[in-house]
């Protein structure tokens, strides 16, 4: 079954220069508990980066830190690991598997930011 099938297409996405404040309004606004970081290259949103609720708590507050101080850019998980949309769910899977992640922005053909995979939306195909 191609990614496509099961993806998220309404994922939250921020700037790399977006204040942490701002990126955890963002996620409280909406409903979620992370963020694509993406760049504008050729009309394209990029994913750059990935930036969770657990990134901000426990890589932030629970230092004591002035979270104003920082942005996405700074505090987002640098080594993000990407998925085609025409890609199998079992690959997908097993990606997540080797990554140790459970989420994974989903990227048409020209890097594109088009959709996001959690490991919830596959719970959720196995629970139907």
């Amino acid at each position: 079954m191609p990614i496509s099938e099961i993806c998220n297409r309404a994922v939250v996405v921020t700037a790399p220069e977006t204040t942490i404040p701002d990126v955890a309004r963002l996620m409280r606004q909406h409903h979620v508990g992370n963020v694509v970081v993406t760049e504008n290259r050729d009309g394209e949103k990029i994913p750059v980066g990935i930036l969770t609720d657990r990134d901000i708590v426990v890589g932030l507050v629970a230092q004591s830190v002035d979270v104003e101080a920082f942005s996405a850019g700074e505090v987002m998980t640098f080594d993000l690991t990407t998925v085609r949309e025409d890609d199998d769910l079992l690959d997908a899977l097993h990606l997540m598997r080797v990554h140790g992640v459970r989420r994974l922005p989903v990227v048409n053909d020209r890097g594109g930011l088009v959709g996001l995979l959690a490991m919830e939306d596959v719970l959720e195909l196995l629970d139907e």
